[in-house]
């Protein structure tokens, strides 16, 4: 199942194998914040990172530096 077939049973299903207890008046508002997550994650994946170097590759307030030095 995919994170936007998330039905509110199903969120309850999945928070209790989590170990978590939801009250049955929050089923749907966490399987709507679930897909909510999944809409913005899958957006990210779509952006490409190629030549971004990783940051700790980052200097704040100064010059910037290749990590490998």
């Amino acid at each position: 199942m995919s994170a936007a077939d998330l039905t509110p049973p199903e969120a309850a299903r999945w928070a209790a194998r989590s170990g978590l207890s939801l009250p049955q008046d929050r089923h749907a508002e966490v399987a709507a914040t679930a897909e909510h997550i999944r809409s913005v994650v899958s957006v990210l994946r779509e952006l490409d990172f190629g030549d971004t170097p990783p940051s700790a590759a980052y200097r704040a307030g100064g010059e910037q530096h290749d990590a490998a030095v």
